[in-house]
């Protein structure tokens, strides 16, 4: 019998690398310090009673809640059953009940992993050329990542108050800006853009710019001066409007979300979309959860949230700290440098928060139970009593 010729085993280079003295095309190169920008959040603790150190994460914003009831029933019976198969590549189902409930035409969606997957397309086609993305800071901590992945430049204006400060974010627009993103709610900070105020600043924006409003919380906003963006997209052809199952819909896990646009601009996202990117489970539950039965399953549990959120935000107001008024499902404390001290404090008392350090924390609106650790916590951190 012949002996099978043992396989190569790469040698390795002194600083331990397989490549040994092979030379990195210059795209790697340049590629070396997005790839070290990569935010790198704490992986989460895991313990066998709870699979967490702590047993209530309030540090992703996420539905303390799992998929609504009717959702779990038709997902449990239908994504199982096909999960040898590839899923629907054009998303037909999910992107006619979408349009359906919002009264817009089936090509103005583009649907992808969440709606950050979805910016993460429209970016690349907005910066394909190069450029810069415009954004209030502190807001959603993806933003700087994928502008840079997607070979942009970032104009950062920061908030006024702990809201958008949209006449500074107008003044800030210049002739490379290809893409305006305001978060409405803003993440972390809760605050939101009202009607008149956004209207002014969309005026002023030119109309070769792109405007995303970026609404993964709307479900949970109560102020009715807060404008729905797809009803202002309609008019206005620059504007794009994000979405999420994520949050009030629970389906953080499934990944899937959605933006609203005129035609050519959905096409120039769906022409960047992963193939298949939308998994079947995601789609399935997607379209579930826009169902008769789920809508008033997800009606109930919303209102449940933005009431704790009001308890929330004003038992800790009681206890004498600054608290913006949020609409959304998480509150903000402007601790500034006692921010690490708060979050460590929480962690001790079985509680994980996002920590912004120098900055603040966000704690998402969790179980009534979690919600009441905070609030003993933060009572040291307060100045009444």
């Amino acid at each position: 019998m012949s002996r099978r010729a043992r396989p190569q085993v790469p040698q390795r280079a002194p600083n331990g690398s397989v490549f040994g003295s092979i030379s990195f095309s210059p795209f790697f190169v340049a590629a070396a310090p997005v790839v070290r920008s990569i935010p790198q959040p704490a992986p989460r603790r895991y313990a066998p009673e709870r699979c967490r150190m702590t047993p209530y994460g309030l540090s992703a914003n996420e539905n303390p809640y799992p998929p609504l009831p009717s959702v779990r029933r038709i997902v449990a019976e239908a994504a199982v059953a096909e999960m040898n198969r590839y899923p629907d590549r054009l998303a037909a189902e999910v992107t006619g009940a979408v349009a359906a409930r919002l009264s817009v035409p089936a090509d103005h969606l583009a649907f992808g992993a969440g709606s950050v997957g979805v910016l993460l397309h429209l970016l690349h086609a907005a910066l394909a050329d190069g450029g810069s993305a415009l954004y209030a800071w502190p807001s959603f901590e993806a933003y700087p990542h994928l502008t840079e992945v997607c070979g942009g430049a970032s104009v950062r204006v920061p908030l006024r108050d702990d809201a958008h400060d949209l006449d500074a974010m107008a003044a800030a627009v210049r002739e490379d800006t290809r893409i305006v993103v305001v978060c409405n709610p803003n993440n972390p900070t809760g605050t939101v853009v009202r009607r008149a105020e956004l209207e002014r600043f969309l005026d002023r924006v030119p109309p070769g710019v792109l405007v995303v409003l970026d609404e993964a919380y709307r479900e949970f906003v109560r102020d009715i001066d807060v404008p729905d963006g797809v009803g202002l997209y309609r008019d206005r052809p620059n504007v794009v409007v994000l979405r999420t199952f994520s949050k009030a819909y629970g389906l953080a896990g499934l990944r899937i979300g959605y933006a609203v646009a005129q035609a050519p601009v959905a096409a120039r996202i769906r022409a960047r979309a992963v193939p298949f990117g939308v998994n079947s489970a995601a789609q399935v539950a997607a379209v579930a959860s826009l169902g008769a039965e789920a809508e008033a399953e997800l009606l109930q549990r919303v209102d449940a949230l933005a009431k704790e959120r009001d308890r929330l935000e004003g038992a800790l107001r009681d206890a004498g700290l600054r608290v913006p008024p949020s609409q959304a499902n998480f509150v903000w404390l402007p601790l500034g440098e006692r921010t690490g001290e708060f979050a460590a404090a929480c962690a001790r008392a079985g509680v994980e928060v996002r920590a912004f350090p120098g900055e603040g924390a966000r704690v998402t609106v969790g179980e009534a139970a979690a919600n009441d650790i905070v609030l003993r916590v933060a009572a040291a951190y307060g100045t009444a009593g």
